[in-house]
């Protein structure tokens, strides 16, 4: 083996690089950034990557959640363990709480989401705390809108954001000047693809919420789609209760998030059956896209991250 091969990098650490380099970047450009978490596979890479950039020392920001009330509690669950675990500062902020300070309509239908309501919260926990980056794990391969998104993208002084207006990132050169008000959004795994997580989750052994391997549940079929019975959704007399073994690709709200048949209870499973697949995780499983076609964006438009 030449010396060229045996020290070439392959593409998970490219991929790795280039995110630990953002978050590096963060550090260096904002006064007060701060990490969305949600308990979600995107979100713990995150932090494991963040381990990375930074330790031994703590992180140069928090770890924020904007919690809609609606959660599935594996994922909660994961998410305090996972923080208290590392021994770094969770903020946790509610929706709920919300909805009642500032007087709003909770949505009513079968699939009551709050997912436009948390737009709300995370602008009010922006002002809070003078945040003035936060880093998600969005990425690009997940839907259209997200296609069109920087890695470095700024946000207006009411949280709203401009398809038309992004900046150049030429070099691997990210610009993070903003005026007072302004915010950037940061996504560290933009270039990732889903099928890029899970093998990286693989070869760095990091552990994950139970609900992404295959599990009993109690579902209703909805248009096709898997549908977790639970205290947040209306069953219907047309509904049949069904118990399936699945899984979940994603994990948003229990409102708004489908499972998939699936009986792939380790990770290689997940993989071929990833690589098998010709949907897209969102696509295929999150209800509140669906909505019309320019639903996401629609809301990042509004503030949603």
């Amino acid at each position: 083996m030449s010396n060229e091969a045996k020290y070439r990098l392959d593409y998970l650490d490219q991929l790795e690089s280039e995110s630990i380099h953002i978050f590096r970047e963060v550090a260096g450009q904002f006064e007060r950034p701060a990490l969305l978490f949600s308990g979600g596979k995107d979100s713990i890479t995150l932090v494991h990557l963040a381990l990375k950039a930074f330790r031994p020392g703590k992180f140069p920001f928090p770890l924020v959640h904007i919690d809609t009330g609606h959660n599935f509690p594996e994922a909660l669950t994961f998410r305090d363990e996972l923080a208290d675990r590392i021994g770094e500062k969770l903020i946790v902020r509610k929706v709920e709480d919300t909805i009642v300070k500032r007087q709003l309509t909770e949505p009513r239908g079968k699939f009551a989401s709050r997912n436009a309501l948390q737009t709300f919260t995370l602008l009010d926990t922006i002002e809070e705390f003078g945040f003035d980056a936060c880093i998600g794990g969005a990425r690009r391969d997940e839907e259209k809108a997200r296609a069109k998104e920087r890695i470095f993208s700024v946000r207006d002084e009411f949280g709203g954001w401009d398809p038309k207006r992004q900046r150049p990132e030429l070099w691997n050169i990210y610009n993070g000047r903003i005026r007072k008000g302004e915010n950037v959004r940061v996504f560290p795994i933009s270039n990732w693809t889903e099928l890029d997580i899970w093998n990286y989750i693989r070869r760095e052994n990091i552990a994950l919420p139970s609900i992404y391997f295959a599990h009993e549940r109690e579902v209703i079929d909805y248009e096709g789609q898997w549908v977790a019975v639970s205290p947040f959704i209306r069953l219907d007399a047309s509904d049949t209760v069904q118990r399936r073994k699945v899984r979940y690709r994603t994990v948003g709200d229990m409102t708004c998030t489908a499972a998939v048949e699936s009986s792939a209870s380790a990770i290689d499973d997940i993989i071929r059956e990833i690589t098998a697949t010709r949907t897209s995780e969102r696509g295929e499983t999150r209800i509140d896209d669906k909505v019309s076609e320019a639903a996401m964006e629609d809301r990042k438009k509004n503030g949603y991250f």
